[in-house]
This record gives structure tokens, C-alpha cells and sequence, in this order.
């Protein structure tokens, strides 16, 4: 019995637009800073910030040990993202359930 799937219209925030917005922009830090505080380049950063990164899970640590976030809750984050934005395209996967023959 298949469960029809409710929507009620939330997306799911990118970790770097959540990072960007409650933690980098809240404590008034330049992407150079919050970079030299995790440790890491610039760039990587930037990248994960401006949503072209995926948060990974050392990253999410690095976060959690300079600022205080929960590494579990962070990579959640990136968990539920990664899993509205795959099923966006199930409509162009060509699957059908499979149906063992003794059942």
C-alpha cells in the first residue's frame, strides 16, 4: 500500500544559504574571516555559501568546533536538501516498483 506523499510547500534551506544567513552574516564575518577561523581557503567556502558546494561532512565539523553547531544537525541539513532536490527528478527516471513473483 503506497502512501500518497502530502506536500505543504517547504523547501529545504541549502546549508551554505543557513550558514550564510544565521551564522556569517549574525556575526558581522567577511567569507575571508569565517575561512581563516574554519581553517579552509576562501574559495571552498565561497562555494559552499553561494549554494555551488555541497556541505560536506568535515566541513560541518570544522563549523561545529568554531561555531558552536551541531555537526549531526548541519549535515541533516544537507541530507533533507540533497534528498527534495533528487526527487525533482523522478518524473525522468524510468523505474517501475518491482513486484516479486511469490509473494
Amino acid at each position: 500500500m503506497a502512501r500518497k506523499k502530502i506536500k505543504i510547500g517547504m523547501k529545504p534551506p541549502h546549508p551554505g544559504a543557513f550558514l550564510r544567513e544565521e551564522v556569517i552574516d549574525e556575526l558581522d564575518l567577511s567569507i575571508s574571516k569565517a575561512a581563516d577561523v574554519l581553517g579552509v581557503r576562501r574559495a571552498t567556502l565561497s562555494d559552499l555559501l553561494n549554494e555551488r558546494a555541497a556541505l560536506s561532512p568535515e566541513m560541518a565539523l570544522r563549523i561545529e568546533m568554531a561555531f558552536g553547531l551541531s555537526t549531526e544537525t548541519l549535515l541533516r541539513m544537507q541530507a533533507w536538501y540533497d534528498s527534495e532536490a533528487i526527487r525533482s527528478l523522478a518524473g525522468e527516471l524510468n523505474v517501475q516498483r518491482y513486484k516479486p513473483k511469490h509473494v
